[in-house]
């Protein structure tokens, strides 16, 4: 998401909401053939930030993986999740202080 915390005075909020509510964390298992025994599968686990159905950063390290590295791709299984949900935001219905 930010290298930056909330609290550092360079930190966009608008971008960081933006981002909360656009972005998916998404995990994928890449299950590729070894370079010296193609016959044998090694898995590999792979997790950033990105956007569904497309997930165009997912597709870059895929791109980057086929076009530098020696171990040919058999699958890839993705799964994602919303980092906040509709359930998790709502207004509180009251407010109380303690003394």
């Amino acid at each position: 998401m930010s290298d930056h915390s909330p609290d550092d005075k360079t930190f966009n909020h608008a971008a960081w909401l933006q981002k909360l509510l656009t972005h998916r964390l998404t995990t994928a298992e890449i299950l590729y053939h070894m370079p010296d025994h193609p016959s044998l599968l090694q898995s590999y686990v792979w997790q950033d930030y990105d956007l569904a159905p497309k997930f165009p950063v997912l597709q870059t390290f895929l791109d980057f993986w086929e076009d530098r590295l020696d171990g040919r791709l058999h699958s890839v299984r993705v799964v994602s999740a919303r980092l906040v949900s509709p359930v998790e935001i709502r207004a509180a219905a009251e407010s109380y202080s303690l003394h």
